[in-house]
């Protein structure tokens, strides 16, 4: 029986049985028919297909460079078109079954311009040394916020919910307990150590205590939590003409882990300090700094495809 024939009556199954939507049925034609012609080339038939042709094929699509979305969903189809040819009689066994498909590749980090942590440092410093006296304070926190955060690339978590006792042992190190309760160290510059020390000097005025919490709130926790730091993130990048929608707490840590790789920091050392567990984790920014690099490649050299064709 021809491919053509074969794949019809798979595509009728579809429709009458299992009601698939008719966008659908022709996605799974368009599939069929290049999983078709693959192996039409490779001198196989359908009905004989190997899972090594089926990996040959996913092969193919890759250097075709084929999304791996897309690989996954022709993969997906040519399964369910070998498991029809079984349960008809048409072959022996679904080669398919045993073929993995593409790994999802992880997102890349968003990116946020060194230029962009600059405005919102600088702008976070001038709103706290213009505070009323009243907002002197919640601008001073704001500031030694966004300054340990792009000086430690902490997580969000793990700076909201850093206790005063932390930044009182050591000051060129914080002892942060990450994920899965593991401890690390995580240097603190000297500027960051200077904000740092004259916000605590101003925290401990709120009080008669000694703050339980570095960066304590009225909340019901007493510390400031995530989202409010995120609203106030927003509303300096605002102040500091920075696009608000593209920052966060978490792509600044991002800047700092891909800042430190742009200027030759061990990829080991810059594990240790963000605390992942897997190194792969932090792998993913030395994808940021070829995507970088090819950018600035493509934009600025004189040969570049995309130079000439803005001329």
């Amino acid at each position: 029986m021809s491919a053509h024939r074969v794949i019809d009556r798979f595509l009728e199954m579809m429709s009458a049985e299992r009601g698939a939507a008719r966008n659908s049925i022709l996605a799974y034609g368009r599939d069929l028919a290049d999983y078709a012609g693959f192996l039409a080339a490779r001198g196989h038939a359908m009905a004989d297909a190997s899972s090594d042709d089926v990996r040959a094929y996913l092969a193919d699509l890759e250097v075709r460079g084929m999304a791996r979305s897309s690989a996954a969903r022709k993969l997906s189809a040519v399964k369910q078109f070998h498991l029809f040819l079984q349960s008809e009689g048409e072959a022996p066994q679904n080669p398919a079954t045993i073929v993995e498909g593409p790994k999802k590749q992880r997102p890349l980090p968003k990116l946020l311009r060194n230029e962009d942590v600059k405005a919102l440092l600088l702008t976070a410093a001038e709103q706290a040394n213009l505070a009323k006296p009243e907002q002197r304070f919640k601008a001073m926190r704001l500031q030694c916020l966004v300054e340990l955060l792009a000086a430690t690339g902490l997580r969000v978590s793990e700076l909201v919910s850093l206790k005063f006792a932390a930044v009182q042992a050591e000051k060129d190190f914080l002892t942060i307990k990450g994920k899965g309760g593991r401890e690390r160290l995580v240097p603190v510059s000297r500027r960051a150590q200077g904000v740092l020390r004259d916000y605590v000097s101003v925290l401990k005025l709120q009080s008669d205590k000694t703050p339980q919490w570095l960066f304590p709130s009225h909340g019901a926790s007493g510390a400031l939590t995530r989202q409010h730091f995120a609203l106030e993130l927003k509303h300096l990048a605002r102040l500091a003409d920075v696009d608000a929608e593209a920052v966060s707490p978490h792509v600044l840590r991002h800047a700092f882990a891909t800042n430190l790789l742009e200027h030759g920091a061990d990829l080991r050392a810059v594990q240790q300090m963000l605390g992942h567990a897997d190194i792969s984790t932090t792998q993913i920014y030395t994808h940021v700094q070829a995507e970088r690099l090819t950018s600035t490649v493509e934009r600025f050299h004189p040969l570049s495809k995309r130079k000439s064709q803005t001329r």
